[in-house]
């Protein structure tokens, strides 16, 4: 995807390109000098909405092109509007490392069949890759999960020969576990309650403590005089 940016000068208030739909952007990168350019705002929510921050993308100006990904978006807390971009460049005969989102596909016959319930103990592996390897998403079917206490680990995923996850291999990413009874709900929320009222318990007992030695500080024994001889 190309990404058609403009050169800025410094001199170009924030928030009077905003007022003209232009998003301020930096562009840097390992041995590239950092460049002030800007970007419209339709063009760049476009590239933005499919690429995500995870995808090679051709940041164009004028007859150059840099391959880049979207390293940073910052939003006004308030209006959720765009305020700056920050665009890395890169090389792509060198592998880099970026997180990248797991999306969640079809429908376990342990959840559908036989009542399960489906965990899911990741959203996102970090992956380190050679850029035009890396992923978009990494999807993982849990059709394959037919029994309740089986669970498809990051060594199941279907990723690049290139790419490499960069955690246990073993590590889990979705399990299906039996939904807990009524009773075993129950015991649960009464050990949480117990649990709460031990650590009030203990505040207060600390708190005693802290009063107590408050009472004591600037006290000092008068020293005992040696019996005359």
């Amino acid at each position: 995807m190309d990404l058609q940016v403009q050169k800025r000068n410094m001199s170009d208030k924030a928030n009077a390109l905003r007022r003209k739909d232009l998003i301020p952007v930096e562009l840097y990168g390992k041995g590239a000098e950092n460049m002030h350019l800007m970007v419209a705002v339709k063009d760049f929510k476009k590239v933005f909405k499919e690429a995500g921050e995870n995808t090679v993308i051709n940041a164009i100006l004028g007859s150059d092109k840099y391959p880049v990904i979207i390293h940073e978006v910052s939003y006004d807390g308030v209006s959720g509007d765009i305020l700056n971009i920050d665009l890395y460049k890169i090389r792509m005969d060198e592998k880099i490392k970026l997180m990248i989102p797991i999306e969640f596909i079809g429908i376990s016959p342990a959840v559908k069949e036989k009542n399960g319930l489906l965990i899911k103990s990741l959203q996102e592996l970090e992956v380190e890759a050679l850029p035009m390897d890396i992923p978009h998403s990494l999807q993982v079917d849990i059709s394959k999960i037919l029994e309740i206490g089986q669970s498809l680990y990051v060594k199941d995923l279907d990723l690049p020969k290139t790419a490499k996850a960069l955690v246990d291999p073993e590590t889990v990413v979705a399990t299906v576990t039996a939904k807990l009874t009524e009773e075993e709900e129950l015991a649960m929320q009464q050990a949480a309650a117990v649990g709460v009222e031990a650590v009030k318990v203990e505040s207060e007992e600390k708190k005693a403590e802290r009063e107590a030695a408050k009472a004591t500080e600037g006290t000092t024994t008068a020293p005992v005089e040696a019996p005359k001889k």
